[in-house]
């Protein structure tokens, strides 16, 4: 799975992995981060979520980073807001809102360029990911952030029901990603209402990753 596959599901609308809604788990378990007003959550790989205007509407400052700039540019369309644009090395900063996006690779965003976070908010960055990538993508993830706290959300399913993404990333397979520099915690196990997209039985769970 390389860029271009998200490129082409961006521009071809199909964007099943697009909620719609603010995800249920986060809503749920933001809390669990402890984070004060104010705090700066990084949501990597996080397309046109409305979980971004969600968390700025609590007082939270958001900064995301997604491949798609068309994906950017509809977050921010959809905010009916004009961002500022300013290019930032490889990437390209979407600022207006509340909220900051890198439009680019995430794996050319360097910390410094980042700025300090308080917390990382994952729903749609590890389970997007082939499992080949996931250790390089969690490592990556800790060094641009000082391993900063996590919201974690995964699905549990059987991957021979369905192909991926979503993939099915179990308990075992976080902690081979991120064991070796956070405590790992289950904050919801559930069912997915009428399966994931409507074709597998699956999980959902909610996880708060603190570090070691």
């Amino acid at each position: 799975m390389d860029a271009q596959f998200w490129h082409d599901r961006w521009q071809e609308g199909r964007l099943g992995f697009h909620e719609g809604r603010v995800n249920r788990m986060l809503e749920a378990h933001i809390g669990a981060l402890g984070l004060d007003p104010g705090a700066r959550i990084l949501v990597p790989l996080c397309g046109k979520a409305v979980d971004l205007p969600w968390l700025a509407a609590q007082g939270y400052r958001v900064v995301g980073a997604e491949l798609s700039e068309l994906a950017v540019r509809g977050l921010f369309e959809a905010l009916e807001t004009e961002p500022v644009i300013a290019e930032k090395g490889h990437l390209t900063l979407y600022s207006g809102g509340g909220i900051e996006v890198f439009a680019g690779d995430i794996f050319d965003l360097e910390a410094a360029t980042l700025g300090p976070v308080d917390a990382i908010y994952d729903r749609a960055a590890l389970v997007a990911l082939p499992s080949e990538m996931r250790a390089r993508y969690a490592a990556h993830l800790a060094a641009l952030t000082g391993a900063a706290p996590q919201l974690l959300v995964t699905f549990e399913y059987d991957q021979s029901a369905m192909d991926g993404p979503p993939f099915s990333v179990d308990e075992a397979e976080v902690a081979h990603c991120h064991g070796a520099r956070y405590r790992i915690e289950v904050l919801e196990d559930a069912e997915v209402p009428g399966g994931l997209k409507g074709v597998v039985a699956a999980r959902e769970k909610a996880m708060l990753l603190r570090p070691v």
